[in-house]
């Protein structure tokens, strides 16, 4: 399973992006990501996923998902983030600092 996460916006418009790789990360992280993927439910999310309260300086999140053939993309931003997506952004927004 690959995914590519890319963070844009807030208050210094600084763009973060990185591809994680079960193929090449360590056991325990190439374990946890199948698992936040499937709890997100991302494959059956909708490809934009936006609030109706458009606040500037906030986050946008770009993830696309490959795995088994498929592949799926979802652009959320912050304000509109549903709750079974939060633990996925938050680990690979750990992940990306460690970059």
């Amino acid at each position: 399973m690959r995914v590519s996460f890319e963070r844009t916006g807030g208050f210094a418009g600084i763009s973060k992006k990185t591809t994680v790789d079960t193929d090449t990360l360590p056991p325990n992280e190439a374990a946890t990501l199948p698992q936040l993927v499937e709890v997100a439910d991302l494959f059956r999310l909708p490809e934009l996923i936006t609030s109706p309260n458009q606040e500037s300086d906030r986050f946008q999140y770009k993830l696309t998902v490959e795995d088994n053939g498929k592949q799926h993309t979802v652009t959320v931003s912050e304000s509109a983030l549903p709750g079974t997506l939060r633990p996925l952004i938050e680990w690979l927004q750990a992940i990306a600092q460690k970059r």
